[in-house]
């Protein structure tokens, strides 16, 4: 103990003597701390289960009590949100209060009936989720917060959200059956957010049977005994009491015991190799600074080591900087996290409907994200302080370098793990999801990471060798980042680790972004608008009408087809001669997947120029057109109409087709009846809808969209505006490539700049014998250029390794696309974002590096 105390003290001078070096060490490891600990607590915050938004779910009653029709026996978990299950036939008839009584007691007792419902606004109709309750009773204090105005007093007035109020109701909500309710104020749910809501006394908004009924339930503690007798009822039960002491695991039912305190192997194999990479991250982005820390204490160490002091002792110095460093930074990220939480709480609440919970601040996940940073610290200080230990004490005293040999054994051992990284990734790419492929992947990365970082060494001697030709500051920035390797691998491998992966998920992410892309099958062409009313007796009259009302300048046509309502319902199959069906699998945007008309009409995509032609004089001799999976020599189709039902018949005709082959074995719809062939088979043909050709721009569509649900409420508006990437798949992307960004530039520039710190005495001395200014920021530059770009390099191969692995098993077929004769994966190399890190990032690293870099350094004295 009395060594530790010298070492921590003989690091805490040290740490306040280089102030610079030891802001970057905690910025490198405070920062992860510090993003760990937002994520933690805005998570944290963002759950409301559990007791601690009980006032919210059950406002100032014992418990909250539904029951399903058709329950039957009901098996919870004390929080039913959190799993319950049903088992058997249950009741006819939803539970009654007087029900519950059976069961619990007399007890007061309110109703709470929540559903949702249509209102008028200023363009058409809109949507809103309702709550029918005695709000001013003491049972639901908390459920609604009251903004404006007050309580309604009976059915014919209501409170609303300032969302609901946004859609211009006036001064009452008018529903779609023509109910007038009086807006008397302004309330917000207390458990959820954004969405227009009205509230109101039970009846207000006529729910009735469509209503989803709970019952707040006041008096004594409904316990857990009570609970379990509800259960037998078939209800299930929100109680206070049972929420503030919660059974034991074990004595929950066996039908909702899954997942109670078990995580699935996977999840927990992929979680532990996210931590362990992102710990070797920063052990790689720290570990330049501890090196050059130790180069600065070499003299130090030396003297130590000849008045008798052990190698154990002198790592034991160094270490005590990692101590003192990483002490400091994991309660300075834990600060900052906390900070960073409470300011991005706002922002983050945007983005949810659920109203979070009070800031939670869960301390045990805290103190091991601190212990995190603190362990990660001390990783990072661990080679430098090996190394230190074996320093040649005899050449470090009279002023020269005393770095150790470097081991031959550690690029053997990295090949290896680059080849066990390698074969777990084809075995993983072949094995698939389900059985493990997805691990033996994850576990590839890291493999092959590491065994990369193993040999960063020899590549960097490698460069070293191979830049004889280079000019001047190129040479001397690879030569010097070989011969000082203990500062220089750290960094290549912390700048190879993070382009890995960048790489290995930029891969994935965009290779599954193409298979979601390749496989979308457009039902109208870009821009093209359709309008569906699903009844039976439509009145496209009207709506032709009231879309011109709001869109007087586009084109609409009406589309007729076969009425798939006639008797029970009617279908169409088109055949191959032989008699096998031509088509697996068809949608459409309109009320029947077989148009009728003499010519293609707008809505069928897939044609050629040729296919068009052809099926435009096919169907004016009265044949038709049809979708197929695949090629068909035939220039004629079966075509078998059935009409089910009463008065069931079955129509047969040969008729001359065109073919259409569709991708994937999707089709836009199943195929065109000429009116010659309709009549043939005695179709049942009628309006399927309307058609805009278009293009109609998204503020027309969604004027189209409010009239049209004024007109007819059941009518259907869409819009092709063909493949949209998902939201969370731009946010991935845009995450991935600022990652990437931050990581590389900060840990090539740090390693830089401590470089360039360790290297004064070398940049002096070519001052000395008449370098310019320019070469020593050339120097400089060339510096971070050899850094970033050996680091980007390896990193973008070694990613490639998982990156194509994962996309096996992430874009393996659908079930019905296999019969499509498509890929077995599909493979889309972000090119852009990989270029942008591989060389992008590194020359804009380099250029910042020139023009901050000091140009002018004072001479100094050197021995070698």
């Amino acid at each position: 103990m009395r060594s530790w105390r010298l070492a921590l003290r003989v690091a805490r001078r040290d740490a306040l003597r280089a102030r610079g070096r030891s802001l970057l060490v905690l910025v490198m490891i405070a920062l992860p701390v510090a993003a760990v600990a937002i994520a933690d607590t805005v998570y944290s915050t963002s759950q409301v289960s559990g007791g601690e938004v009980l006032e919210r779910r059950l406002g100032g009653a014992a418990a909250l009590v539904e029951a399903p029709v058709g329950g039957g026996q009901a098996y919870q978990k004390p929080d039913p949100g959190e799993g319950q299950a049903f088992e058997g036939g249950g009741r006819s008839e939803p539970l009654t209060a007087a029900g519950i009584e059976e069961v619990l007691g007399p007890r007061p007792t309110a109703v709470l009936d929540q559903g949702r419902v249509r209102f008028e606004t200023e363009l058409g109709l809109g949507d809103a989720d309702v709550l029918e309750t005695r709000l001013d009773d003491p049972l639901a204090a908390g459920l609604v917060d009251l903004v404006e105005g007050r309580w309604p007093a009976d059915t014919s007035e209501v409170v609303v959200s300032p969302e609901l109020l946004e859609r211009g109701p006036g001064d009452a909500l008018t529903l779609e059956d023509g109910s007038r309710l009086s807006i008397v104020g302004t309330a917000r749910s207390a458990r959820y957010t954004g969405q227009p809501r009205a509230f109101g006394l039970p009846g207000a908004f006529g729910l009735g049977r469509d209503a989803s009924r709970q019952y707040l339930v006041g008096g004594d503690p409904v316990t857990w005994d009570q609970v379990l007798e509800l259960n037998a009822v078939g209800a299930t039960v929100l109680s206070r009491a049972v929420m503030n002491d919660p059974p034991a695991g074990d004595e929950l039912p066996m039908e909702v015991q899954w997942g109670s305190d078990l995580l699935e192997a996977s999840v927990i194999t992929v979680l532990v190799l996210v931590v362990v990479m992102v710990l070797l991250e920063v052990v790689l982005l720290a570990g330049p600074a501890f090196a050059v820390g130790a180069r600065r204490q070499a003299r130090t160490l030396a003297l130590m080591a000849a008045a008798g002091g052990t190698p154990a002792q002198a790592r034991r110095v160094v270490l005590a900087s990692g101590v003192v460093l990483g002490a400091v930074a994991a309660v300075l990220g834990v600060l900052l996290g906390l900070l960073g939480a409470l300011a991005l709480m706002p922002l983050v609440q945007r983005f949810s409907a659920t109203r979070f919970g009070p800031f939670d601040v869960t301390w045990t996940h805290l103190l091991v994200v601190a212990g995190f940073g603190l362990f990660s610290a001390l990783l990072a200080a661990v080679v430098p302080a090996w190394l230190a230990s074996r320093q040649d004490v005899v050449a470090v005293l009279n002023g020269r370098r005393g770095d150790a040999r470097a081991s031959r054994r550690s690029p053997l051992v990295g090949l290896v793990l680059l080849g066990a990284g390698l074969a777990a990734a084809v075995w993983g790419a072949r094995t698939g999801t389900g059985d493990g492929g997805e691990i033996a992947i994850a576990a590839s990365a890291l493999l092959s990471v590491l065994g990369m970082v193993l040999l960063v060494p020899v590549v960097v001697v490698a460069v070293a060798r191979l830049a004889r030709g280079l000019p001047l500051p190129l040479r001397f920035a690879a030569r010097d980042a070989a011969r000082h390797r203990s500062r220089t691998v750290p960094a290549v491998a912390a700048v190879a680790a993070t382009v890995a992966g960048v790489v290995a998920l930029g891969i994935a992410v965009t290779s599954d972004e193409a298979q979601n892309r390749e496989t979308y099958t457009a039902t109208l062409p870009m821009d093209a608008v359709s309008v569906v009313d699903y009844r039976r007796r439509a009145d496209y009259d009207l709506l032709e009408a009231t879309v011109a009302g709001v869109a007087p300048d586009l084109e609409v046509r009406r589309l007729d087809g076969v009425d798939p309502d006639e008797g029970r319902w009617t279908d169409v199959q088109f055949r191959r001669t032989g008699g096998e069906s031509v088509l697996s699998s068809y949608g459409g945007s309109f009320s029947s997947s077989v148009l009728v008309a003499d010519e293609v009409p707008g809505p069928a995509t897939g044609l050629s120029d040729s296919e068009r032609e052809a099926a435009d004089r096919t169907l004016a001799a009265g044949g038709v057109l049809a979708y197929v999976d695949a090629p068909v020599a035939d220039d004629e189709a079966v075509v078998v109409l059935r009409v089910r039902g009463p008065d069931a018949r079955r129509e047969r005709a040969v008729l001359p087709a065109t073919f259409v082959v569709v991708e994937q074995g999707y089709a836009p719809l199943q195929g065109v009846l000429s009116e010659a062939a309709a009549e043939r088979l005695a179709a049942p043909v009628r309006e399927v809808g309307l058609y805009l050709p278009g293009p109609v721009p998204a503020g027309q569509e969604r004027d189209i969209r409010e009239v049209v649900g004024g007109a007819a409420p059941d009518a259907s508006v869409y819009a092709e505006r063909g493949y949209q990437a998902d939201d969370g798949t731009v946010v991935v992307q845009l995450v991935l490539a600022g990652l990437g960004a931050v990581l590389m530039l900060g840990g090539t520039l740090t390693a830089t700049f401590l470089a360039l710190s360790d290297a004064r005495p070398d940049l002096a001395t070519l001052s000395a014998v008449g370098a310019t200014p320019r070469t020593r920021r050339g120097v400089a530059a060339a510096y971070a250029l050899v850094v970033g770009l050996v680091g980007a390099v390896l990193g973008a191969l070694v990613g490639a390794v998982p990156g194509v692995a994962i996309t096996y098993p992430l874009t393996a077929p659908y079930g019905f696309g296999e019969g499509a004769g498509g890929p077995s994966h599909y493979l889309d190399v972000p090119w852009l974002l990989v270029l942008g890190v591989v060389v992008g990032l590194p020359l804009l690293t380099s250029a910042v590096v020139g023009l901050t870099a000091r140009s002018r350094l004072p001479l100094v004295a050197r021995l070698e």
